[in-house]
């Protein structure tokens, strides 16, 4: 496959042709991260591990080259962390068993600001290699330049798509900002608590973040169970972990749908909930 950026690579797990690999996928993650796939897309992670209906791949836009450092990772230059980065993605999708690892490779820099034209021609290729049933990718209210850029970019591919062709399913996942402001009935609350032991150690596959200053293991476990316990203040926890996510389905089948006053509606929804609460306890 001809890819944009001279640096992205393909990597095969278990080193089936590449045709094969792409074609049986069934969940994909899109990130813009090394390690963003393991935050917020574990749950099709889970799904398709030792699942033989199921195959999951992941996609992650940029080079790594910008990541905050620290301790052994302190005195790195960029090139070399880019290839750390790139290295700890491949070996979490060796662990998890992944169909394919995709990384693209552009620089941070060209995926928070349009055009974006080359991140979705890419995604464009990949999608129509794949055609997977479930995307996991970024919501748009994350707080993370890059993030939005490439759900933005994402979308614009999906859009590309013949509408018979085009995932059933696309989960806007929390990282930098929870979604736990959502109403219930916007919510979508995935339950990851399958293999625990799997799920902490591709979050601790990212050596360079952990050891670096950010200790991902800790928070993502974290918020996991967070999420479970705080979801529903008048019942049991419906699952030991959960993670957060926003429905892009309807952006990915609507074309007309903008993407500012789909979010928009979300956050209206939000404040008037939040009104009606205190004008009724306000008397």
């Amino acid at each position: 496959m001809q890819l944009n950026q001279p640096g992205a690579t393909v990597f095969i797990p278990d080193a089936a042709e590449p045709d094969i690999a792409l074609a049986r996928v069934t969940h994909l993650g899109v990130g813009a991260h090394q390690d963003d796939l393991e935050i917020m897309a574990y749950h099709g992670i889970a799904e398709c591990f030792h699942n033989p209906s199921g195959w999951f791949a992941g996609i992650t836009c940029t080079d790594g080259a910008g990541s905050p450092r620290a301790g052994a990772y302190a005195v790195y230059s960029d090139e070399q962390m880019r290839g750390v980065r790139k290295h700890e993605q491949n070996k979490a999708a060796m662990l998890g068993e992944y169909s394919a690892m995709v990384q693209l490779d552009y620089p941070s820099s060209e995926v928070k600001v349009p055009p974006r034209t080359g991140l979705e021609d890419d995604l464009e290729r990949l999608l129509r290699s794949m055609q997977p049933q479930v995307i996991y990718t970024h919501n748009p209210a994350d707080r993370h330049d890059t993030h939005v850029g490439v759900t933005l970019s994402l979308i614009g591919a999906i859009r590309r798509m013949p509408a018979d062709q085009r995932p059933r399913t696309v989960y806007g996942c929390e990282v930098w900002l929870d979604l736990d402001w959502l109403l219930d009935a916007d919510k979508i609350a995935l339950d990851v608590s399958a293999h625990e032991g799997l799920a902490a150690a591709l979050v601790g596959v990212f050596d360079s973040q952990v050891a670096g200053g950010k200790r991902y293991d800790l928070a993502t476990l974290g918020r996991r169970r967070a999420n479970a316990t705080y979801y529903q203040s008048h019942q049991i926890d419906m699952a030991d972990q959960l993670w957060f996510a926003m429905d892009l389905s309807p952006l990915a089948h609507d074309d007309c749908l903008d993407v500012i006053e789909y979010v928009g509606s979300l956050l209206d929804r939000f404040r008037q909930d939040v009104r009606e609460r205190l004008e009724t306890c306000c008397g």
